[in-house]
């Protein structure tokens, strides 16, 4: 095993090391102390879950292995997440948390991740070219086959409406998104791929193994890194909100912004990696298939938690969660209109920034709601603007197979029509 490998492992295990010992001793000295103990294990065991899904992909290629890996990225956000939602059963003030943590890493992701790779691989693409240089580009472009993805987004975004309008989450609705989520892998795991994967950093290590031991290690760190995260998401979880009280913060902002930014650290993190060796189109296809899963399996799961912890078959929702899934959903459909032809331009990627910071400026509830009519107007105006892809679009998750076109598009890595100013698509 590479000595940098060993180093980057042993590193994430002290760091998670504290926490462990809080959690078999029983120790909880102070919440602000279990918040930072319990939150820097989580996002060390997140880098480990992170590597080792990375690393897994040399032995699952193509459209599944992107699924797959957006899933596994996203656990300790479940673990989190599902958590709230179990102990809602017994105690309703719990409710609130499981959608803020849900809404806060949705957004976030969408509208700082997103954006921050899409600039991230427009620097590189355009390092050491003159401003005026005609080989300059201004949008990344994605292959035909991440219409998969854009498509299962679309839908669930119209879908995620429903929440809203029913004013709680049912737990019929919640199967039919666990129904939608296999759905979504079992036709990734259709769609071909004739590229070879690339990995960076403790990935790459990994990658580079022996098939046995490579295999050996992945599964050890899997099982290392949810150990970690299931020992630590609990407390971790109670030290947000009793530190919100102990503070003087709201517990609500904290579970929103603060739990999201920890588990989701070491996928951003990938993701970057990713833009910073010329595979954007990789990058920002991770992201769409977190937001595919977040959507699907994670919204799902939350009724279904509720139940098993004592609730009744609907997770309740009060006005500021409604309020807090219109925005989040709004902002879905503007991100789809965005993607939707396939091309993320620089413009959109910092607008979509921008509409993102603004939210934490407009605090009360007619300011959001109007902020989410401004989102459905962009997202209006860029469908109409890409009306021609919208069939295609909403019609990729039910094709069976690939148009001969767009089949051979996806083989020659070039998407289906031809854009001058933007990154080739790349595997």
């Amino acid at each position: 095993m590479p000595r940098a490998l060993i180093s980057r492992i042993v590193l994430c295990l002290t760091i998670a090391a504290p926490a462990v010992v809080f959690r078999i001793l029983g120790f909880h000295p102070h919440p602000v102390i279990d918040l930072l103990v319990f939150g820097a294990a989580v996002v060390a065991a997140s880098f480990l879950l992170a590597w080792a899904a990375e690393a897994a992909q040399k032995d699952i290629s193509g459209a599944l292995a992107i699924a797959i890996l957006a899933l596994i990225a996203v656990l300790p956000e479940y673990a989190v997440d599902l958590y709230y939602a179990f102990r809602s059963g017994s105690d309703p003030e719990y409710a609130q948390y499981a959608a803020a943590n849900m809404t806060g890493s949705n957004r976030l992701l969408l509208g700082f991740g997103w954006p921050l790779v899409v600039i991230v691989a427009l620097v590189v693409a355009n390092r050491g070219l003159a401003r005026g240089d005609t080989r300059r580009v201004s949008s990344l472009g994605l292959p035909v086959t991440a219409r998969l993805d854009v498509g299962f987004l679309a839908i669930l975004a119209v879908l995620a409406f429903a929440i809203p309008l029913l004013g709680t989450i049912p737990i019929w609705f919640g199967l039919v998104l666990i129904a939608a989520f296999v759905l979504y892998l079992w036709r990734a795991s259709r769609v071909e791929d004739h590229g070879e994967e690339e990995f960076v950093g403790a990935a790459a290590d990994i990658a580079g193994m022996p098939t046995r031991t490579r295999r050996i290690t992945v599964v050890t760190m899997f099982v290392v890194s949810a150990a970690i995260i299931l020992a630590c998401a609990e407390p971790f979880a109670t030290a947000l909100v009793d530190s919100g009280t102990s503070l003087g913060i709201d517990s609500y902002f904290l579970v929103q912004w603060l739990a999201p930014l920890a588990s989701e650290a070491p996928e951003f993190i990938i993701a970057v990696l990713f833009a910073l060796r010329g595979m954007g189109a990789a990058a920002i296809g991770t992201l769409i298939a977190s937001k595919v899963n977040q959507w699907s399996l994670l919204v799902g799961s939350l009724p279904v938690a509720h139940f098993f912890g004592g609730g009744g078959g609907d997770l309740p929702l009060d006005a500021r969660q409604i309020e807090e899934f219109v925005l989040t959903g709004t902002q879905t459909v503007m991100g789809v209109a965005i993607i939707m032809a396939l091309r993320f331009h620089w413009r959109s990627a910092v607008a979509l920034a921008a509409i993102f910071a603004v939210q934490f400026f407009v605090t009360d509830t007619t300011g959001r709601y109007v902020l989410s009519i401004i989102q459905v107007a962009i997202a209006v105006g860029l469908l109409i603007l890409h009306r021609k892809d919208v069939l295609p679009t909403l019609a990729a998750p039910f094709r069976r197979t690939l148009p001969a076109a767009h089949r051979q598009a996806a083989m020659t890595g070039r998407g289906s029509t031809a854009d001058t100013g933007t990154i080739p698509v790349s595997r």
